[in-house]
């Protein structure tokens, strides 16, 4: 049976840059194998809602090592392959195409998949999900011929798609179902900030909608909500969440809960397995929780940290929560988890595209929002939200009070 010292499962961005940790920490050549249900070598997601969608990037620009680093340290990246399962007990991997492949220590980063609809015509052409970069890649060619768009969701992927969209002068319609846009996450008045600029911006948004079916002979030709109205598009793209992919893993004996549980190392509870990215359940040393995070930071994070650990360096991985975001002309950082603030602060003016969103639980910083404000704000964020230390909300209130 074929062995390796070191597999990483799944090729996106932990396997991206794990393997470049690996490599700077003195790896020797020949002892990483990336096993990626991929066709592409690891590439960054972000682009994918933004500059590759657009236009502006191109697949080469987004990877995150060039291909002739993989062969330079004998890295052996398997595209297109995948695990039937899992043996822990063996370090055994049984792969789809009916081989096996013995490790010593391996990495669960298998990702998510996004949450697919389940209605009456879900199955029509030109309904798109967005996770790869072959998806990104057929939004973008079937863009460039449609006239009307609907985006389902207002999370940040939603977002971000529904402004590429209507920069391209496609008539784009937002469909939500909350009353504000990403009401789980923004404040009322964040909300209605976004939605005064993307209105300003020819988006038209459906407010409190729920799609019951989609219309079309063949191609989808209009989306029907439960309301009874109907929107009517060429083109349509669902950000309604994912799911982490551990369907290999059920009888492998590792835990799964809403992902693969790991502690504070990343360490599953069998010896030799971790898990990092989208799949990885981890306990939270800073909040004292347990969270799975889709973003593009943990990932980083996550397979940076992974690599220091399967090297020795035994440490908890100690992060602050971090996601970016790039709509029209706005840019915007969030850090931290704003579950259980008492207090919100803002600073800045919310009528303008400069502020910033503060989230307390007594005096202690739980989060902050910061979009086109001075780099100290940006700088503070995650330095007091990991420090702990007590901060003064009329502080953060007063613009005039500076914050370093």
């Amino acid at each position: 049976m074929e062995k390796t010292r070191i597999v990483i499962l799944g090729g996106g961005m932990v396997a991206g840059y794990a393997a470049k940790q690996l490599v700077e920490l003195g790896l020797p050549s020949g002892d990483l194998t990336i096993l990626s249900a991929d066709h592409e070598l690891p590439y960054e997601r972000p682009p994918l809602s933004k500059g590759f969608l657009a236009g502006k990037d191109n697949l080469e620009s987004i990877r995150i090592n060039p291909p002739e680093f993989y062969r330079e340290h004998a890295i052996d990246v398997r595209l297109s392959s995948e695990v039937e399962s899992v043996d822990p007990a063996a370090k055994r991997l049984h792969l789809k195409t009916g081989g096996e492949l013995g490790f010593d220590k391996v990495v669960i980063a298998t990702g998510a998949r996004p949450r697919r609809l389940n209605l009456p015509g879900a199955g029509l052409d030109g309904i798109h999900y967005l996770r790869s970069v072959d998806d990104s890649r057929k939004i973008r060619e079937h863009a460039a011929s449609a006239k009307r768009a609907a985006v389902i969701g207002s999370g940040f992927i939603g977002m971000e798609v529904a402004a590429v969209l209507a920069q391209k002068s496609i008539e784009t319609t937002l469909i939500i179902r909350s009353g504000h846009i990403w009401g789980q996450f923004f404040t009322p008045q964040m909300s209605k900030f976004f939605e005064s600029y993307y209105t300003a911006r020819g988006v038209k948004i459906e407010r409190d909608a729920s799609v019951e079916s989609f219309a079309g002979d063949g191609v989808v030709s209009a989306v029907r909500l439960a309301s009874g109205r109907t929107v009517s598009t060429d083109l349509v793209v669902a950000g309604i969440g994912a799911e982490p992919v551990t369907e290999f893993l059920a009888s492998s004996g590792i835990e799964l809960s809403d992902g693969v549980v790991v502690n504070e190392f990343l360490e599953t509870g069998q010896a030799g397995i971790y898990a990092a990215g989208d799949v990885a359940n981890y306990n939270d040393v800073l909040y004292g929780k347990r969270r799975r995070v889709e973003h593009w930071d943990n990932a980083v994070s996550q397979g940076q940290h992974c690599a220091r650990v399967l090297t020795g360096d035994r440490r908890p991985f100690r992060h602050v929560p971090y996601f970016f975001s790039d709509e029209f002309d706005l840019s915007y950082e969030f850090w931290g988890d704003s579950s259980g603030a008492d207090q919100v602060v803002t600073r800045g003016d919310l009528t303008t595209s400069s502020f910033s969103v503060w989230w307390l639980r007594g005096p202690q910083l739980l989060a902050a929002f910061v979009m086109n404000r001075p780099d100290d704000e940006r700088t503070v964020a995650p330095q007091w939200i990991e420090s702990k230390q007590p901060v003064a909300a009329q502080d953060l209130r007063d613009t005039s009070h500076p914050l370093s």
